[in-house]
């Protein structure tokens, strides 16, 4: 049921972005109204990490990659039919987990105080640094955004230092290992199996050493971005996409931990607390 509904928002969230796209005006206020729901519904129902970070980053990625507005309807079909896939492998995997181990219950989920104002906060600082990258005419300023959400996403400042460090040198040793592998000059089938590869080690590694993955989140990132275009990057264009990347990452840490701190400050929050415990008294909550 997990694997089902994320299937489903990252279809829809990339339909969102692509069709935003089309309209410049609307990029920002759709980014920001996905990111605010990814983030609320991913606390209320207690999704660990990396929980919504990929619709996050498809959301960013739809926004830029250059697709046709004729083309949406396929390229958000190839989103689903890769959910589908994951959808039956969880099934079987569930099954599996069925046969073999004792039932538990179910968590119970309840709304916890300060999420609406939380995610209000994560959203508004993602989205700012997704503008400010768009003000600064950067390259690709969905990785701002994507950096951004994920420093930001640390309850605690010293959590988000030690996330912004490895955020950092992953992301250096990441593009170094990205170079390397843009010069291999892969055709589409060893890139597809690159990507299989990549996402591996991704998840084996996210919920035991975030700095580790990162390393394997750039070349993932870089290969799907700019082998997304059917166009496979040059030799210069590879160089100027590392280069690229390190700006917008770090200006998306940066913008996540002044986030961060605005998010420790009681003055910020007492607006947001007014607001939230308005909209739980106005719905009944």
């Amino acid at each position: 049921v997990t694997v089902m509904a994320w299937g489903f928002a990252m279809a829809l969230c990339f339909a969102l972005g692509l069709i935003a796209q089309q309209l410049a005006f609307i990029k920002i206020p759709v980014f920001a109204l996905v990111a605010f729901a990814i983030v609320i519904f991913g606390r209320y129902y207690n999704q660990p990490p990396p929980a919504g970070l990929f619709v996050m980053m498809s959301t960013a990625i739809a926004l830029f990659i250059p697709v046709p507005l004729t083309q949406i309807v396929a390229a958000t079909g190839l989103v689903m039919l890769g959910s589908g896939f994951a959808l039956i492998m969880a099934l079987l995997y569930s099954l599996f987990l069925l046969a073999t181990r004792k039932r538990t219950n179910l968590p119970a989920q309840s709304y916890q105080p300060e999420t609406i104002s939380e995610s209000i906060m994560v959203a508004g600082f993602v989205s700012l640094a997704l503008s400010i990258a768009l003000v600064l005419a950067m390259p690709y300023p969905y990785w701002a955004a994507v950096s951004c959400f994920i420093i930001i996403q640390g309850i605690h400042l010293r959590t988000m230092w030690i996330k912004q460090f490895h955020r950092l040198l992953g992301t250096l040793i990441g593009m170094g290992v990205a170079a390397w592998m843009l010069s291999w000059q892969l055709t589409l089938w060893q890139v597809a199996a690159a990507i299989l590869v990549l996402m591996l080690c991704i998840e084996s590694l996210v919920d035991r050493h975030y700095g580790l993955a990162v390393i394997f989140i750039t070349p993932l990132t870089v290969f799907i971005a700019e082998y997304g275009s059917g166009l496979p990057p040059s030799q210069q264009l590879y160089q100027e996409v590392i280069q690229a990347r390190m700006l917008d990452t770090a200006l998306g840490c940066i913008i996540g931990l002044i986030g961060g701190m605005a998010m420790q400050s009681a003055k910020l929050r007492a607006p947001l607390h007014r607001l939230e415990r308005w909209l739980l008294a106005r719905f009944g909550v």
